[in-house]
């Protein structure tokens, strides 16, 4: 993501994702394979070419997988020997407090009420509770996209049709995950970041890309839902909005957005592209003491690129 975080509304340049599944295979604990690894620098230094030359300050961070892996370090490195700067791993919690700042964005501007921002991921699943810039809970589950298919191979499609039973066993296990998220039920709005959430919002929206926001209700996720558990996995990448690397692993992380909201007690939220990448570069921004220029006073462009 490249962004001028200096206004009071961010301005996002571009933003642009590679899925590498770094985490395949890794489970619980474990090493992150050679393949996963290499696919990863590989997108590092594609998408450090397109940058070049356009930012500012420059940040790397890593989440589940790295948080999981016995040999995360050996990546680390490498990924820093390609940028010139470290890449952070961060927490649960820090990954959490990071989507939430980003995410706080599609809300506009808060006058009292508590929010959730739940962000779904391959490996885990963070939610944030706040009604100011900080939050002031944070939660992290251990269930993702890849992480509820690595558990119920069926849900990917390679096989075809999904029966009933395997979503039921699904449920089953990404609500069981999802049970902390019940200490963050009493919100008044949730929004929902990652893949999972905004791809499935392009496909309501029957558009190739996701909208900056979109309402979704749990019967949106539940029709579209029963819309690709018949198709096999070809049949899936078809469909108007789908990312194509996202198509094996999207019924699993739209199970997980049905679960979490139903845990959260709410039956739609907005999802945003506003995610952790935006909240890190915000959160440096704040650490820098770097207060957001208020709309007028808007001059001559100083960009706090990232």
């Amino acid at each position: 993501m490249l962004a001028d975080v200096e206004p009071e509304q961010p301005h996002v340049e571009l933003a642009r994702s590679i899925g590498t599944r770094l985490g395949e295979g890794l489970g619980e604990h474990g090493r992150l394979a050679d393949e996963p690894m290499q696919r990863t620098l590989d997108a590092v230094v594609q998408l450090t070419r397109a940058l070049r030359g356009h930012y500012v300050r420059l940040f790397a961070i890593g989440t589940s997988a790295l948080r999981r892996a016995e040999n995360g370090d050996e990546l680390a490195e490498q990924v820093k020997a390609i940028l010139g700067v470290p890449l952070r791993v961060l927490s649960g919690e820090e990954e959490a407090a990071a989507s939430y700042r980003g995410a706080l964005t599609a809300f506009g501007r808060l006058r009292g009420e508590h929010v959730a921002v739940c962000d779904v991921g391959g490996g885990s699943t963070e939610c944030a509770v706040g009604d100011s810039l900080v939050p002031e809970k944070v939660v992290s589950c251990e269930i993702g996209a890849v992480r509820l298919t690595e558990s119920v191979p069926a849900l990917s499609g390679n096989d075809g049709a999904v029966n009933a039973p395997t979503l039921k066993r699904a449920r089953e296990l990404a609500r069981e995950a999802l049970e902390p998220l019940s200490d963050c039920s009493s919100v008044e709005r949730v929004a929902l970041v990652g893949g999972s959430a905004t791809t499935t919002a392009a496909i309501v929206a029957g558009k190739r890309l996701p909208p900056a926001s979109r309402t979704l209700t749990r019967p949106d996720l539940q029709r579209t839902l029963e819309r690709l558990l018949p198709m096999n996995l070809a049949e899936r990448k078809a469909v108007v909005g789908m990312k194509a690397q996202r198509a094996d692993i999207l019924p699993a992380g739209i199970v997980v957005l049905d679960e979490a909201l139903e845990t959260l007690g709410k039956g739609e939220a907005v999802a945003t592209t506003a995610d952790l990448l935006l909240g890190t570069l915000l959160q440096e921004r704040d650490a820098a003491g770097m207060p957001p220029r208020p709309p007028a006073a808007l001059g001559p462009r100083r960009s706090f690129r990232a």
